[in-house]
């Protein structure tokens, strides 16, 4: 079942973002830190906006989720202001340019601005989505989705976008089946930034 998001959920959501976070395979080979990538892109949201946040449970425990922020530059300030600095003692800044991909990964930590997205601006919220690979083509995805777009609509907020890697071919065409379209951002590849309302086009 979909349902909201539960502090006992913490240790599950940060597992599948580390299983899911390779373009939406296993990234555990090429990041073999476990908590670094969930610090980034999973856990600071379940903190800030727990009312955003859906799992979807098995019976027994979550195997995904969606979460988010309604205001992203207010998420990057709390980012910065009080998320980073009790990481920063673990991850210190890396070097510039970058060595390793870890040190790649520890810089998008240390960048929290990297969301400021001028092209995105009149799209404030932002999501990230994932699954566990069997729980994948049974539209659990959507429901999860639903939930979240139905969360950010009640609260007032009129559009929602978010970054994917162009290559997960799989991933763009479960977006593009839920209206989702591409927003052109410079330096970015073409489908690097989708964009829609929080309520369908035309309903």
């Amino acid at each position: 079942m979909i349902r909201p998001y539960r502090p006992e959920d913490r240790a599950a959501v940060a597992e599948i973002c580390v299983l899911t976070g390779d373009a939406g395979g296993d990234s555990r080979e090429r990041w073999p830190d476990p908590d670094l990538l969930p610090s980034i892109f999973a856990l600071p949201y379940v903190d800030h906006e727990p009312e955003l946040a859906f799992v979807l449970d098995d019976g027994g425990r979550a195997v995904g989720y969606v979460l988010g922020t309604a205001d992203t530059p207010a998420f990057v300030k709390w980012f910065r202001e009080q998320w980073l600095p009790p990481l920063a003692r673990r991850y210190p800044p890396p070097p510039d340019p970058p060595a390793t991909q870890l040190e790649w990964l520890a810089g998008l930590l240390h960048n929290p601005e990297r969301m400021l997205v001028a092209e995105v601006a009149d799209h404030p919220a932002h999501l990230h989505i994932d699954l566990l690979p069997g729980y994948q083509g049974a539209g659990h995805g959507r429901a999860m989705m639903t939930a979240f777009l139905q969360a950010l609509g009640g609260m007032g907020v009129p559009r929602v976008h978010l970054q994917m890697d162009p290559g997960n071919t799989r991933a763009r065409a479960f977006y593009d089946r839920l209206g989702f379209y591409e927003i052109a951002v410079p330096g970015f590849p073409d489908g690097a930034f989708l964009g829609r309302d929080t309520i369908a086009r035309g309903a």
